[in-house]
């Protein structure tokens, strides 16, 4: 094989290995719906059915967070690869939830009653970024437009009581991580046949 020969073989696995899309939405969809069903579970729990506990829907983020790390420690393991893309995508999203939590946690405790004021604003604000980045890492325009929604809908939330931030959290998921989770899933099942 000439230099030649072995400068093209190396050039079409990179390109190769840069064009794979390892990205099959699940995470966004897992997320997405369970974020979706509890906002819109407690806003009906709340408004609808007058339960004043209504927040305990939440609790199903914990029964999300078990099932996430397990998929996750799973998946690691099948995985024979590991690419830039993953541990750079794999980091946004940590930082992400840390930051919601450490958001949570000091409105908490330095807001008072205004804290569900700035909540539900402050974390739309917040979904808006991993998203974001994610869809420029991905080069996937429906991360970034969900990103978009996130946040135009973070600036209308100020203008709207808070008793209906709930709502602009579940058209939230929808816009940022359930459309686009399926989209991912389509274009990784696609990639797959192909």
């Amino acid at each position: 094989m000439s230099s030649a020969d072995s400068l093209a073989l190396i050039e079409s696995m990179i390109n190769k290995a840069k064009n794979q899309f390892s990205e099959n939405g699940h995470l966004y969809l897992l997320w997405g719906w369970v974020v979706f069903i509890c906002s819109l579970g407690q806003y009906l729990g709340m408004r609808i059915l007058k339960i004043q506990e209504s927040y305990y829907v939440w609790i199903l983020t914990w029964v999300a967070v078990i099932y996430m790390i397990i998929y996750l420690v799973k998946n690691k393991k099948k995985r024979r690869v590991v690419t830039y893309t993953d541990e750079l995508l794999g980091a946004i999203w940590i930082a992400f939830s840390i930051v919601m939590c450490l958001s949570g946690f000091i409105l908490g405790q330095t807001m008072g009653t205004r804290f569900y004021e700035l909540l539900n604003p402050i974390y739309l604000t917040i979904y808006g970024m991993p998203t974001f980045i994610s869809g420029v890492v991905l080069k996937f325009r429906p991360l970034k437009t969900g990103a978009a929604v996130c946040w135009v809908l973070a600036v209308l939330s100020t203008f709207i009581p808070v008793t209906e931030h709930l709502l602009l959290i579940a058209i939230a998921m929808v816009a940022a991580w359930i459309i686009p989770g399926y989209l991912l899933k389509q274009r990784y099942n696609n990639q797959a046949v192909n």
